[in-house]
């Protein structure tokens, strides 16, 4: 089983000719509404690729919300625990470019309403994988890693976006998971070289750090191993790095090894990456299935 503690928002999606400057206006034909949050994408992910997920999370009580839980109903994720409040659902404005590249603002309304006491302690046990972000309240996402850690669940934390974390909290993660950007933040922070390598041998956990169209770099205690990326023209990457997070979890959940789960994570980040869109991107299991196949 995989519980997500994070975030459900609300996408506005533009489709821009280039990504507006500073002081800029870019115009495009439409704009396309879509589900979206690291969260709730990382939820979706996963239960597409054929994991029971229940998702922790909070929403208003507003005309946003009920498209916003739309593909988490539609993938079957469980989500009692997902409050109501009376502060505004997350709003995001995704711009993408021809290339694929993308730029967001996220309002977080609801989502820094989430507590990590939506989660009994009943749903924390070793067969459970926790898998948490950090677009909520970073003391309560802190707090349900010590909790989660402390009744023997595993727990991946996505790093995205970068923020600090008390290091006690990173140190009792499993699985720390950063793109290059993170990746630069957390080495930064800590005054170390922004490699998987240096950042495992600093907190002790297992670090994936995400490389793009480079591939991924994986480091435990037994060493350091490089994963290529897929090769394949990119159409949108919005909600890729969700996409990788989500069927990471849900490999690993199978019972998978972890460099079997990262190599069915980069095909479906690979077939995330070729749907223009959010939420509505992320690859079904018969999909990633395909893929590997060839």
């Amino acid at each position: 089983m995989i519980v997500v503690f994070g975030s459900i928002n609300i996408d506005l999606i533009f489709a821009l000719p280039r990504l507006p400057t500073s002081g800029d206006t870019v115009l495009c034909p439409a704009a396309r509404i879509e589900p979206g949050g690291k969260g709730a994408n990382q939820a979706v992910a996963a239960a597409r690729d054929g994991a029971r997920v229940i998702m922790a999370g909070a929403v208003g009580r507003d005309a946003l919300a009920k498209d916003a839980l739309a593909l988490l109903h539609d993938a079957r994720v469980d989500l009692s625990r997902v409050v109501e409040t009376d502060a505004p659902t997350a709003a995001a404005s995704v711009m993408v470019d021809p290339s694929g590249h993308n730029a967001i603002a996220v309002g977080s309304g609801a989502n820094l309403l989430t507590q990590a006491s939506q989660i009994e302690d009943a749903l924390l046990t070793p067969e459970t994988i926790v898998v948490l972000q950090m677009e909520v309240s970073a003391d309560q996402t802190a707090a349900l890693i010590h909790r989660a850690k402390a009744r023997g669940a595993k727990v991946i934390l996505n790093l995205a976006p970068a923020a600090a974390l008390p290091i006690e909290a990173l140190k009792a993660l499993d699985i720390l998971t950063v793109n290059e950007t993170e990746g630069d933040w957390l080495a930064a922070h800590f005054k170390c070289p922004p490699t998987a390598r240096a950042l495992q041998q600093t907190l002790g956990v297992t670090v994936i750090r995400t490389l793009g169209e480079n591939g991924l770099e994986v480091a435990t205690g037994q060493g350091v191993q490089h994963i290529p990326a897929r090769q394949i023209t990119p159409t949108d990457t919005t909600a890729a790095g969700d996409c990788f997070v989500g069927v990471l979890a849900a490999g690993l959940d199978r019972g998978q090894s972890l460099t079997d789960a990262l190599q069915r994570a980069t095909a479906g980040a690979a077939l995330c990456c070729m749907k223009a869109g959010s939420q509505g991107s992320l690859p079904w299991a018969e999909e990633t299935d395909a893929f590997l196949r060839g």
